[in-house]
Parts: C-alpha cells; structure tokens; sequence
C-alpha cells in the first residue's frame, strides 16, 4: 500500500513537470508572437511615415511642374501677344501677323504679291474683310447713292433727297431702308469706326435754329448717327459726327443738279487697325 501510494504520487509529480514545461513553452512562444507583432506594427508605422514623405515630396514636385507649366503658358501668351516693330515703321503682334496671314491665304495671289510692307498687308486683309462685309448686304448703288472703296476705306454718299427735307435736319422715314442696311453691314464687323459727315450746297442758310451751313452740315451728321444708335443699335463708341459745310463741293455749285449733287450726307467706314487684329488674334 505504502509502496503504490509513492508511485501515485511520483506519477502526479511527473505529470505536473511535464504541464509546467509546456505552459513556460506557450508562455514563451505567445511572448515571441507579442514581440513580433510589435515589431511588424512598429515597422508598419514606420513604413507609414516614409510613405506620407514621399507623397508630400510627390505633391510638391508636381505643385511645381503645374507653376512651372502655368509659367510656360503664361510665357507663350506673352510672346504671341508681343509687339514687334516692322522695317516699314508698323507695329503688330505675333498672334495678330499670323491672323493676317491666314486671311491673306483668301486674297487674291497677285494682291498679295504687290504688298511690298507689312501696312500693305494689313491693308489687304482688312480691305478683304470689309469687301466680304458690303457682298453680304443689300445696297445698291444708283443715281443718289455711290460707294467707293479706297484701299480700306468705304465711302458711300447718300444724296440728301433720300435722308432730309429741305433746309431740315430731321431724318425722315423714307431714310430708314437704307440706314437699315448701312447699320448691318456696321454691325457685322465690330472693328469699324464709322464718321457721318454732312455736306451742303453754296447757299447760305440763316434760321432761329441754324446759323450758317456748318450748323446744318453738323446738325445733320448728328441727326443719322443718333438714328443708327437709337434705332439700329450701332454701337455709339463706333459712331463720329462731323461737317463740312459747303467746302468740300463734288461739282460746280452754280447749277441746280449741281446742287443738288453737293447736298449729301457721306458715310466714311474706317477699319480700326488695332480692333481688327485683335479681334481676328482672338478667333
């Protein structure tokens, strides 16, 4: 009896050892795990860190390519839109002298040979682009209208008959067909200035109104440019009011058609040079 009970008890004492090896191994192999989790975690944070700089230097390269390009195409306008004095004396920009030259491709090849300067090219294209405005309207020339075009300027003259009464500065309504048509051809090409100018015969004229024919001349210009604004909408930043009087005759004032030929109202569309460049550069 004594002799199983000191068996028993050595069984229990061995089994107890050999628990107590496994726990201490566990407890060894959870703390190796521990310790590699914390090393992965800190190697993570680590990885995180290195990670978050190098996106910061990323975004701080590309920051400055986006100013540097911002920079070229800054740099590029500025260049196109650079001002270059011509050998003939005439100022152009890049973007405009390239615009010109694209409008020339539609002039005439022997017009454009006989451009000897850069304002003999400016005045074909400009020329082109208001010839192509007078071929879109409807105005006829007859006995009391006459259009002339002068390398690039238009002067159409209307006889007065067609605008007033007689000793009247009032444009009438028989006038409204055609500065109906006078203020298209205006409003289709925003690069113009238009100067209305008022002719008269030699007679004098004398009025509690008018004091002399520059009155009239300049009342009359004043009449049609305030028509083509208030009722055609031209604009009015567009318009020049301006008279001659008597002293710019197109015939011998002693007759009466004469006259009556002298008495008229001229119309003188002038291209703005720098609008139409602009305006064209910006297409």
């Amino acid at each position: 009896m004594k002799k199983t009970t000191i068996l028993l008890l050595t069984a229990v004492l061995l089994a107890s050892c050999v628990s107590k090896k496994k726990y201490l191994a566990l407890e060894q192999e959870n703390g190796e795990i521990k310790s590699e989790l914390t090393k992965t975690r800190v190697e993570k944070e680590d990885l995180e860190a290195k990670f978050a700089k190098i996106q910061a230097r990323v975004d701080e390269y590309n920051t400055k390519i986006s100013s540097l390009t911002n920079e070229v195409g800054v740099l590029n306008l500025e260049n196109d839109a650079k001002f270059s004095v011509e050998n003939d004396g005439s100022i152009i920009s890049n973007n405009a002298k390239q615009s010109m030259r694209e409008t020339l491709k539609n002039v005439d090849p022997e017009k454009v040979s006989q451009a000897k300067t850069l304002k003999d090219s400016m005045n074909l294209a400009v020329s082109y682009n208001l010839q192509k405005s007078l071929d879109k309207s409807t105005i006829d020339e007859d006995e009391d209208i006459a259009i002339d075009i002068n390398e690039t300027v238009v002067m159409i003259s209307i006889s007065d008959k067609m605008l007033f009464n007689s000793g009247s500065y009032t444009v009438s309504s028989k006038a409204n067909n055609i500065l109906q048509k006078l203020a298209d051809v205006i409003n289709s090409e925003p690069s113009l200035d238009v100067m209305v100018e008022g002719h008269t015969d030699s007679r004098s004229i004398n009025t509690y109104k008018i004091q002399d024919n520059w009155d009239l001349s300049v009342l009359r210009a004043t009449s049609v440019v305030r028509k083509l604004q208030n009722k055609y909408k031209v604009a009015p930043e567009k318009l020049i009011a301006s008279g001659r009087s008597s002293y710019q005759p197109l015939t011998d004032n002693s007759t009466r058609e004469g006259r009556a030929k002298n008495r008229r109202t001229r119309i003188v569309i002038l291209p703005n040079i720098d609008k139409f460049f602009a305006l064209m550069a910006s297409n």
